[in-house]
């Protein structure tokens, strides 16, 4: 498939919208790609988060891909981070006619039955602590967790992106997929991985392993789509 024919539909990781893969979206465009960047269900500015389910996060995506595919060709998925989830579950919701390929950056890759929560004891019990003392369920980030997301950033781009997170509803990390994993049932899946990434719930190679795919690595930390996006952007073209 030529670069012009594909579609790329960007997801977000956990606090973020469609906001962080502007900078990709843009280089995808120029390359002469169609790219559509994904704000999920109360990850906007002023979002209402009360009672979304990780249902709701896949249902989005959904509908933003079955609108796109009407008269055109298959997209490509791409999800950062908790954005796995999200990806993994419409990919299955879609099927191949409408999905042509997954990539999974800096991205959890879920097991069947387990949560995000659970995929690492210390993530569980801070995620828990944040649910059960916030009104509404959500779970924010702290201004001095920011390094593990930009570890290469200047402070002010640090300020800037902790500025920019939105509360995540608790149940994004909370609810679990039953779907099985991607290859198993046939789809082209693909792992991109920064080289410092610091915040995924444990090693990416070990996710990627999930899938039997040695990652392609790519310069920077978790949000490499803001410091490196010229990179990720060919990495994603050369796919």
């Amino acid at each position: 498939m030529s670069v012009s024919d594909t579609t790329y539909v960007l997801i977000p990781g956990a606090w973020q919208g469609g906001w962080a893969w502007t900078p990709v979206a843009r280089r995808l465009r120029a390359a002469g790609a169609r790219a559509v960047t994904v704000t999920l269900p109360g990850l906007g500015d002023g979002d209402d988060r009360t009672g979304l389910r990780l249902v709701d996060a896949i249902d989005h995506v959904v509908g933003t891909v079955s609108q796109l595919t009407e008269l055109g060709r298959p997209v490509t998925l791409v999800g950062h981070s908790w954005g796995g989830y999200v990806v993994t579950g419409a990919a299955h919701r879609l099927g191949r006619e409408k999905v042509d390929r997954v990539v999974y950056y800096n991205a959890v890759v879920p097991e069947p039955g387990t949560a995000m929560i659970d995929e690492n004891q210390a993530y569980a019990d801070m995620i828990r602590a944040a649910i059960d003392a916030a009104p509404d369920g959500t779970i924010s980030v702290i201004s001095e967790q920011v390094p593990m997301f930009l570890p290469e950033a200047t402070p002010d781009l640090s300020d800037l992106f902790f500025d920019l997170l939105a509360p995540q509803p608790g149940a994004y990390f909370t609810d679990a997929l039953e779907a099985p994993l991607l290859t198993e049932v046939g789809t082209d899946v693909h792992y991109l991985l920064s080289e410092n990434d610091q915040a995924l719930a444990r090693p990416g190679t070990e996710f990627a392993a999930r899938l039997g795919l040695t990652p392609v690595m790519l310069s920077g930390g978790h949000q490499s789509m803001l410091t490196h996006p010229d990179e990720v952007a060919a990495a994603l073209l050369k796919l």
